[in-house]
């Protein structure tokens, strides 16, 4: 069930829309369309020498949020409840839909296309038409997954029997090259890697176990870029996101794009429901890398 909706607008401002305590925003929902999954374009090819057709390809279109709302007039005026569904809802700015359900938070990002209130009704209302680029909702939270962590060595009682030599362990440092990361959506998603450098690395490569794929970024493009190989205090960021993808080493506090160090053959890596596997891997300084994979999680519909 719905818990509430709560919409910013490009100015940062935001309005809870409460389905249990509307006379709070001036709004009730009537009713909301486009919550569910999109319908599909599937593209096929007629085949002259046999029945039925060749699969060539699936896309889903974006989402067409449309709401109708009614205006409440027990803390405010009906006109005043009706201008600010303008300042909340205003024509062809982004807004921000957060929606909280029993069981999820999906936001998604659309541009107001139209909010036409219904002025001369006993009873006033508005429908507004939202246009969303994205097919999906996408979570509230970043899911992160360390490939290194500490682990706690230090327990009580304990006993100091030397006063000049280090015999208490607080905790170890355990660096992990294989490590699953587990996706809970409906869809498949790009992943955000992070990978921290203490010292040199040579000739990097990441795989996805799961789907047997490889990116491997060439050590010697990346001297001829830059000037070096990866070093301490180095960090890459790598986005397999679609429509948003890129691989930028942030060194000395200038960002530099170093797409081109990638390797022909590799692959944008995205992962699906359930475990998936990576492991990564250099011609050296293997040890010298803090790896970490982050992601969200995407819904088909609410």
């Amino acid at each position: 069930m719905i818990q509430f909706i709560e919409v910013t607008n490009h100015l940062g401002e935001s309005i809870n829309l409460n389905l249990r305590s509307p006379e709070q925003s001036g709004f009730f929902i009537k009713s909301i369309s486009g919550l569910g999954p999109n319908k599909g374009t599937i593209n096929t090819t007629e085949v002259l020498s046999a029945d039925g057709s060749i699969f060539n390809s699936a896309r889903v279109s974006g989402r067409n949020l449309v709401f109708e709302l009614g205006f409440s007039d027990k803390t405010e005026t009906i006109e005043a409840i009706r201008q600010k569904s303008y300042r909340y809802f205003p024509i062809k700015r982004p807004v921000l839909i957060k929606i909280v359900t029993d069981t999820r938070i999906g936001t998604v990002i659309g541009y107001v296309e139209s909010n036409e209130p219904n002025i001369f009704s006993k009873q006033e209302s508005t429908i507004i038409s939202i246009l969303c680029p994205n097919a999906y909702f996408s979570s509230d939270e970043i899911v992160q997954t360390f490939f290194s962590g500490n682990v706690a060595e230090f327990e009580f009682p304990f006993e100091n029997l030397s006063l000049t030599e280090k015999m208490i362990t607080f905790g170890s440092l355990v660096l992990d090259t294989r490590q699953t990361v587990y996706y809970d959506g409906d869809v498949n998603t790009g992943v955000l890697i992070r990978i921290h450098f203490a010292g040199s690395v040579n000739d990097l490569t990441i795989f996805n176990v799961s789907r047997e794929e490889t990116m491997s970024i060439s050590s010697a493009r990346l001297i001829a870029l830059t000037g070096s190989d990866f070093v301490f205090g180095d960090e890459v960021v790598i986005s397999t996101i679609k429509g948003n993808k890129y691989i930028h080493l942030i060194r000395d506090g200038e960002v530099i794009n170093i797409i081109n160090t990638l390797s022909v053959a590799a692959d944008w890596f995205q992962i699906g429901r359930g475990d998936n596997v990576f492991t990564f891997t250099a011609d050296s300084g293997v040890t010298n890398m803090q790896f970490m994979i982050e992601h969200n999680i995407l819904f088909e519909g609410i």
